[in-house]
């Protein structure tokens, strides 16, 4: 009996100790991962899925009484399904398609992204670097390795360097050439922005359709204008108007094109330099600005965010994927370029018939209405913000949606 239990408690220690070292594995995948860069860069990205959010809790739980019931650890963030050990990075890519090869939410992207100081703008990532998924104290990060692509010989080699590249090359959150026209352009204007903007006044020779090389007149300058500043053309359109109390938040900026001052005096002579549609008189000219760069990282807004989308651009009534969008809500909100909100489309108002059988004709409609549960339809990513609205785009659209429809953090 006494030999018995000393057994029965040599076998509980064993157990244990496999247990113990099995936890460990994650942690394992810092110090390995922080090996050569030869070795990391001959896996395959999709060689292997990351561990899951339970794996990555076990060293934790390990530590206590009872691993089994040791909750994650909170605010764990869930990896994708298929996250591989490490990703290089190619051209082409956005943030937001690299945090979905790793996160199942990718506006978690700050929560793993490990900044390193040692390496200029680390937020910004380039073509041919290499992010690889590490696990610290139990927790998933991304660890940057800067490279560049080299093709030698019919294959892709990668070789750390001090990094040279402008800005530009740097890969951007979301599509550039979907949003361009909206960052640096006027694409909000108030009741104050319209009263105190200059107007085109006449082309020369008075061309029904004003258009790039045209000459045209200006007038209503406020500043005077120089030669060789450049100015936006710009036509009001439709005012933008809370969903709720239909009171108007600003006018819709649609941008005619751009414009570069030849001659001063009253009125000015410019001469248009692009056009993206036709121009005509009336329309406001206002001075170019560049505004918000696209170097933001997807992210949850700091605060609590509920609103509707008030507006689409180009008037399409059912809103897909990057589609650029309007919402009622702003920088006094909170909210700020990279923020994600989920959109949710409005449950639909049914009769509640459990006693069709019953009803005859126009009984049917005596039957007492119920509304439909809300149901997420889309992700939103804000990457303009004014005072109280913000234009964002569709990052992602599981159903149809409409203006109307509800916006709050994901």
């Amino acid at each position: 009996m006494f030999i018995g239990r000393h057994r029965v408690v040599a076998l509980i220690l064993s157990v244990g100790l496999v247990a113990g070292c099995r936890s460990e594995r994650p942690l394992a995948a810092g110090p390995e991962a922080g090996g050569s860069a030869s070795a990391a860069a001959a896996q395959p990205a999709e060689a292997s899925a990351s561990p899951s959010t339970d794996q990555a809790a076990a060293p934790q739980a390990a530590a206590a009484p009872e691993p089994a019931l040791e909750p994650a650890p909170t605010g764990a963030v869930a990896l994708a399904p298929s996250a591989p050990d490490q990703y290089v990075v190619k051209r082409g890519d956005t943030l937001w398609g690299i945090a979905k090869v790793f996160l199942r939410d990718p506006w978690h992207w700050p929560e793993i992204w490990q900044v390193n100081p040692q390496i200029h703008n680390p937020h910004l990532i380039y073509p041919g670097d290499t992010l690889r998924l590490v696990y610290v104290e139990g927790h998933p990060q991304l660890v940057l390795q800067r490279g560049t692509e080299l093709q030698r010989g019919g294959e892709v080699r990668l070789e750390p360097r001090v990094r040279s590249e402008p800005l530009e090359s740097a890969i951007t959150t979301i599509p550039y050439e979907t949003v361009a026209a909206f960052m640096s352009k006027p694409s909000v204007l108030s009741a104050e922005d319209i009263d105190r903007a200059a107007y085109l006044l006449a082309s020369l020779n008075n061309h029904a359709a004003i258009a790039e090389g045209n000459t045209i007149y200006a007038r209503g300058f406020k500043q005077a204008p120089e030669v060789g500043m450049s100015y936006d053309i710009v036509r009001v359109g439709d005012a933008l108007r809370d969903p709720d109390t239909h009171k108007i938040l600003g006018y819709d900026g649609i941008l005619a094109g751009t414009a570069r001052v030849e001659r001063v005096g009253d009125p000015a002579t410019l001469v248009m330099t692009e056009s993206t549609q036709e121009a005509e008189p009336g329309d406001k000219v206002i001075p170019s600005r560049m505004d918000v760069p696209l170097d933001f990282v997807p992210s949850a807004p700091q605060s609590k965010v509920s609103g509707r989308i008030m507006a689409v651009r180009d008037g399409v009534t059912m809103i897909g994927q990057y589609e650029v969008v309007v919402i009622d809500r702003g920088a006094r909100d909170g909210l700020a370029a990279g923020n994600v909100l989920a959109v949710y489309k409005a449950g639909e108002v049914v009769r509640d018939n459990e006693k069709n059988g019953f009803l005859q004709g126009t009984a049917k409609f005596f039957a007492p209405k119920v509304r439909l549960p809300d149901e997420r339809s889309g992700t939103f990513m804000v990457f303009k913000t004014f005072d109280r609205i913000s234009y964002g785009l569709i990052m992602e659209a599981e159903n149809i949606i409409r203006v109307g429809d509800r916006v709050e953090n994901p």
